[in-house]
């Protein structure tokens, strides 16, 4: 029988925001409890190189970013809220198998289906809001939930290190599975499906194809994607081997945690500037100014380095500087790419997030992997991809920065 057509069901305003927010929380807990625990599970698991032990994230982070490429045609196809349900089982599950892992490669195993199962939360959640309001109530959703969603990275490594003080490693991923399945079970009971049952497309290769072949076109869209991963693969690096600097480079040991999430805050605290204030200064000249600071930033830090040395309030107050810029670069730089898709938003999300996520993961683990005692390789990573990223802009914009002199985008048909 037939479902009759009717209206996508409404969800209150702050329970939208709440599902959203807690939907990309898992990206962030998945990653960041783990940072005190990488040392201990590397040495117990056998980890043949110290600098293995950031593949616990790394792994997680590109089997996350290829996912996204398949979610966007199987969330239009069969509902949000069934794959939403779905993903959080295979994450709940992704985490049991964490916990009985008895070595290192299955516990990587393990990380790869937890990143795949995360990839598909986050774009049925992004789905959901796309279905419920547009325009600015979006932008004031995703704004609300991001602002939220920060206090986990905030947060998480101090949990995961509360959980070390009274438990093994292990019961880290025991927590990720409560918070998957209480998650699970709170959108089972009050998440409606809320794509129309006329909306749903069939899973056909030419319209799928169509569809990321019209983003892989469009230069802007191309273009301001590749310049985000850059920043973001800084990002990458620097949680990836935040253990290491802080606890062997400066001795931190279990109050590293701290320092962590002190930088972090400045990240939260740009990106709730940001939606304040974006519509007076405009994408580009917020977004494009915030790349000079950033190279300008690391170029100080490295000078300083070669200089006089190395110090942990020197290394604080540039994190936090180029923490705060790609607050800025991020979220503009990923609204500046979707906003010639018009119709295509859902080719183009699932697009825009596995190169985010894929080539910032990969960039962030080839970075990561060059620690070798020192803060060094990290800050001239961020130095580089800065002036990558900034490249990359001044070729999609002809030259022209700040929004001078370029016409407002075509929307895709």
């Amino acid at each position: 029988m037939t479902e009759p057509l009717r209206p996508a069901p409404k969800l209150p305003f702050w329970e939208l925001v709440a599902i959203v927010a807690a939907a990309m929380a898992l990206n962030a807990l998945a990653v960041d409890m783990m940072l005190p625990a990488l040392g201990i599970i590397g040495d117990e698991l056998g980890a043949a190189h110290p600098n293995d032990r950031q593949l616990i994230i790394i792994v997680y982070v590109i089997a996350n970013g290829v996912a996204q490429l398949f979610f966007g045609p199987i969330v239009d196809r069969f509902g949000r809220k069934r794959v939403l349900l779905w993903s959080l089982a295979a994450y709940t599950a992704g985490s049991l198998l964490s916990v009985i892992a008895s070595s290192f490669t299955l516990l990587l195993a393990a990380r790869a289906f937890q990143g795949v199962a995360t990839a598909a939360t986050r774009v049925a959640a992004v789905a959901v809001v796309r279905d419920q309001c547009s325009g600015r109530r979006m932008a004031e959703v995703m704004s609300l939930a991001i602002t939220i969603f920060m206090a986990a990275p905030i947060l998480a490594p101090g949990i995961g290190q509360l959980i070390l003080f009274a438990a093994p490693w292990r019961w880290i991923f025991i927590a990720l599975l409560v918070y998957g399945a209480l998650f699970a079970i709170w959108a089972a009971l009050r998440l409606p499906e809320t794509m129309a049952p006329e909306d749903r497309k069939p899973l056909r290769a030419g319209p799928i194809a169509a569809s990321y072949l019209l983003f892989a076109r469009n230069k802007i869209s191309v273009g301001y994607t590749l310049a985000a991963a850059c920043v973001f693969g800084a990002v990458f690096s620097y949680i990836s081997s935040a253990e290491q600097v802080f606890v062997e480079v400066f001795g931190l040991g279990d109050a590293f945690v701290l320092v962590f999430a002190f930088i972090a805050s400045s990240f939260g605290f740009s990106t709730l500037m940001n939606s304040r204030i974006v519509s007076r200064f405009g994408m580009r000249r917020l977004s494009h100014t915030a790349l000079f600071v950033l190279i300008a930033a690391n170029g100080l830090h490295l000078l300083l380095i070669a200089t006089v040395g190395e110090s942990l309030p020197v290394f604080i107050a540039c994190m936090m500087i180029s923490f705060f810029c790609i607050g800025l670069i991020g979220p503009n730089a990923t609204a500046l790419a979707m906003e010639p898709m018009g119709h295509n938003a859902g080719a183009a999300a699932a697009l825009n997030g596995f190169a985010g996520t894929t080539i910032a993961g990969l960039l962030g683990g080839l970075i990561g992997g060059q620690y070798n005692g020192t803060t060094t390789p990290m800050i001239i990573g961020f130095a580089t991809l800065g002036v990558v990223s900034l490249s990359i802009v001044l070729w999609v914009e002809n030259g022209k920065l700040f929004g001078v002199g370029e016409p407002e985008p075509e929307p895709a048909e």
